[in-house]
């Protein structure tokens, strides 16, 4: 019985989802033809970089400190002993904050995403949600992310209707132009297309956010 009961819900979900109009963008392809998002991109990884060669340095000078500290603890005394200590200390103290404030959740590294690239990734979804209601579509996939689509007719593809409705609100570059006209066919060569389209992610829109380089809590000896 709860076999059958299961089926069902299955079977009432599918028929809902299929009797909604479906549509496919590539957010990957729309940002690759906005210079000015590959522009803060740029300016956002160059932060982060020099950032994560800060933390190194001072990963450095604690590791050189500490070894230093260990082998002539035993012929420190007092106040000497003392100031040691708190010299390694404060270098504790400065990676972890150095860590938690740049790189931590709500960070500088966030900070500045949101400054430089969140507002180009509204602005595609605010283009995806007018697309969306101009074409009445209820479910709109991005095949940026995670979700294979293993066929899809080119009618279905609203990638150069979301970017022509785009680059209206910015500045007219060659580069900000779609490369087909709306409703050709799928170009394959084009960047990030493939017969397999991954299914949107849980951020709003789909939309791809910046991935900069990983970076991994310094363990302290």
């Amino acid at each position: 019985m709860k076999k059958l009961v299961l089926a069902f819900a299955v079977c009432a979900f599918s028929s809902t989802a299929f009797a909604q109009k479906i549509g496919v963008v590539d957010t990957n392809y729309i940002l690759s033809k906005l210079p000015q998002y590959k522009e803060a991109e740029t300016r956002l990884n160059t932060q982060v970089s020099q950032w994560q060669a800060d933390l190194q340095r001072l990963q450095n000078e604690y590791e050189t400190k500490k070894a230093a500290f260990e082998s002539e603890k035993v012929l420190l005394v007092g106040d000497q002993l003392k100031l040691r200590e708190k010299e390694i200390s404060d270098l504790e103290n400065n990676i972890r904050n150095s860590i938690n404030g740049r790189f931590g959740t709500g960070g500088e590294i966030d900070q500045l995403r949101s400054s430089l690239v969140k507002p180009y990734q509204d602005q595609i979804w605010n283009s995806i949600k007018s697309m969306s209601e101009k074409n009445s579509l209820g479910i709109v996939i991005d095949k940026s992310n995670n979700t294979s689509v293993l066929f899809l007719d080119k009618k279905y593809d609203y990638t150069d209707a979301v970017l022509a409705l785009l680059v209206k609100d910015l500045p007219k570059t060659d580069n900000a132009k779609p490369d087909r006209k709306v409703g050709a066919p799928v170009n394959n060569t084009r960047p990030g297309a493939t017969k397999s389209a991954p299914a949107r992610s849980n951020s709003r829109g789909g939309v791809r956010e910046i991935k900069s380089a990983d970076t991994q809590k310094m363990e302290l000896k």
